[in-house]
């Protein structure tokens, strides 16, 4: 605990910028503050006091409005939310000039006394976080989750001991700026994503790749063996450190250092030793997808757990709010709420899952990413598009650019809507008897909702006020 110790000593005193405030930062402002910390808080939003009346108790400043990023100026660290972009000119002028630029992961990851295990991906992060936590719960671990999910676990790290685990999710917002990477890192996936936020997919790419590129000589990487980058992120890997452990998992190949799927059964051969993990039927949650984030987490886990925790885990495992999530059964039809299906891979993996054709839901804010590669899947897999937002365009076109090269389907059943009362309607007054009904937009929540899970939730508060 001594980093934390020299951290407070230093930190008092200091002024200290928070830039970009939101519900998350609350438990961080509080924090510093009772470290005696000069706080500055910057952000857009000029009613910021009267939605968190709480500020008004505590002696800090203010610098608010449209032009707040030009407020900053002698600082000694400047911690910077997610969503607030490191390239901006002022924030890369005040580190030039000698402020600390941080945020809040970053000071975790660095003061933490135990070992961390970082999720990050396109897809499949908040799943596979949670498998990973409850397994490592299972073994007996005092495991502190965090990152995109759950408080902000900075505040709590005088709590945290030398023999607990961390588990956290990362978004590629977080790793931007990472200067010290997790023990176990993991990648799930990478595809486009996010590109409203970032210059370029390339950057995109980099960012992720920060979760393992400051590893120390013992850390693991685990990837998919599947996804077009796990090669470019091993041999970056490997560069750095010719001896990594690096570990895959895959739902349709084997591998000789990591954990894979085959005849129902998912299979761990790390450090050369081949043991059987369960099998598929003792298995909750739906879909080939959900396979691979029990590889995952068990790839992640094996140096910590024993199989029968890893076992005991998995089969008690009913997956998490928002993500396939069975909402209703009315009159035959089942109703599900995929609401964080915030990208096109996202639905479509959701979209494997089922066997026969459903209903489905789909559109919201546009990321400016691809849906090309939807329309095919929506084809296989759709007999009733319902669409909503600013992406309903998009997810269109890509139906009807996939529909002229294909002569087996010439038409598809499309209805344009503005709503989700509207759609949820359209979909029950479409559904006959054991159809399916699915909500995965494969698009961002925001000008309708605030985030993915106001709009999950108000989804279901839909299906479930729905009389049979």
């Amino acid at each position: 605990m001594e980093k934390l110790g020299n951290f407070k000593k230093e930190i008092k005193n200091k002024r200290v910028g928070l830039v970009g405030i939101g519900v998350s930062n609350l438990p961080v402002i509080e924090y510093l503050y009772k470290l005696e910390a000069e706080i500055i808080l910057y952000d857009k939003n000029t009613k910021l006091l009267e939605e968190y009346p709480k500020l008004k108790t505590m002696n800090i400043k203010y610098f608010l409005g449209e032009d707040y990023l030009d407020k900053i100026k002698d600082l000694d660290y400047i911690f910077r939310s997610p969503g607030v972009k490191p390239f901006y000119a002022q924030i890369e002028e005040a580190k030039n000039q000698g402020t600390i630029i941080t945020s809040e992961i970053e000071m975790l990851i660095h003061l933490a006394p135990c070992k961390i295990i970082g999720v990050t991906g396109s897809d499949g992060k908040t799943t596979t976080t949670t498998i990973i936590s409850a397994i490592l719960n299972k073994a007996g671990y005092k495991v502190w989750t965090g990152g995109n999910i759950g408080v902000p676990l900075f505040t709590q790290i005088d709590d945290i001991q030398k023999n607990d685990i961390i588990v956290l999710e990362l978004s590629s917002f977080q790793l931007m700026t990472l200067k010290e990477s997790p023990d176990i890192s993991v990648i799930t996936n990478i595809s486009p994503n996010h590109l409203d936020y970032h210059r370029s997919y390339e950057e995109y790419i980099i960012a992720k790749s920060n979760i393992f590129k400051n590893q120390k000589k013992e850390g693991v990487l685990v990837l998919n063996l599947e996804n077009e980058f796990s090669k470019r992120y091993k041999n970056e890997a490997l560069s750095i450190d010719k001896e990594k452990d690096i570990r895959f998992f895959s739902s349709t190949n084997k591998t000789d250092n990591g954990v894979y799927f085959e005849n129902n059964k998912i299979i761990s051969t790390i450090n050369g030793v081949t043991e059987e993990i369960i099998d598929k039927e003792d298995i909750k949650i739906m879909g080939i997808h959900n396979i691979e984030n029990i590889c995952t987490a068990v790839a992640a886990v094996k140096k910590f757990a024993d199989i029968k925790s890893i076992k005991d885990a998995v089969k008690e495992f009913k997956g998490v709010e928002h993500r396939m999530e069975l909402v209703r059964e009315i009159n035959g039809t089942r109703w599900y709420n995929d609401s964080i299906g915030t990208s096109p891979s996202r639905t479509i993996a959701g979209l494997k899952a089922f066997d026969k054709k459903i209903i489905l839901i789909a559109g919201g804010y546009d990321k400016n990413i691809p849906y090309d590669d939807m329309g095919k899947y929506i084809l296989e897999k759709v007999k009733y598009l319902i669409l909503m937002g600013e992406t309903k365009t998009k997810i269109e076109q890509a139906v009807l650019d996939e529909m002229k090269g294909n002569k087996e389907k010439t038409s598809i059943n499309i209805i344009n809507l503005e709503t989700m009362e509207e759609c949820v309607k359209a979909a029950y007054d479409l559904a006959k008897n054991e159809d399916i009904v699915v909500l995965s937009p494969a698009s961002a929540s925001f000008g309708m909702y605030k985030n993915f899970e106001i709009r999950g939730k108000h989804f279901k508060e839909l299906v479930n006020n729905i009389e049979e």
